[in-house]
């Protein structure tokens, strides 16, 4: 939505068509055509400050110095570096290799516990328990295949695991 911003940014600042242009990341001309209403007559302003991108402090420091840029809001909760539980997506293409991935470590690493296991492939632990007590409903079609090879995990998350196993 940068342009509903760029329209707030216009129709509730004064800051410079540069500034505006360089934080929604459009050209200078869109911005100036924004401004004359030539294009996007039917668009509404979109705060960014409601929606946490900027803060009032920000705009008035960038209003007072033309050359300033803005910088967008670092959001606590939507840092990256926050321990928050993160859910791995697997392609649907893949998710029929997941049996012979868990058969794979199961195969070479037995003593490695199913919740090591659900956290590196992204599975439950019913289903490693099926498969571990040779119960899973397609036991005699599964082939052992290394889960970092088939693209379920990388190298790193998979050796990551296998020193855990060994340090305990």
């Amino acid at each position: 939505m940068p342009r509903a911003t760029a329209i707030w940014l216009i129709e509730n600042t004064c800051l410079t068509f540069e500034q505006i242009a360089d934080f929604c990341g459009l050209h200078v001309l869109e911005i100036e055509s924004l401004a004359n209403n030539e294009i996007g007559t039917n668009l509404v302003g979109f705060s960014p400050i409601l929606s946490s991108q900027l803060t009032n402090d920000e705009i008035h420091r960038c209003e007072a110095d033309p050359d300033a840029r803005l910088q967008l809001t670092v959001i606590p909760e939507l840092d990256e570096d926050n321990n928050s539980k993160q859910y791995k997506y697997t392609p649907k293409s893949k998710r029929n290799d997941k049996p012979n991935a868990i058969l794979w470590i199961i195969k070479y690493y037995p003593e490695m516990p199913d919740n090591d296991i659900c956290k590196l492939l992204g599975t439950t632990t019913r289903t490693v328990h099926s498969i571990r007590n040779k119960t899973y409903k397609n036991m005699s079609s599964l082939n052992s295949r290394d889960p970092s090879s088939i693209g379920l995990c990388t190298t790193q998350d998979l050796d990551f695991f296998i020193s855990k196993l060994k340090r305990n």
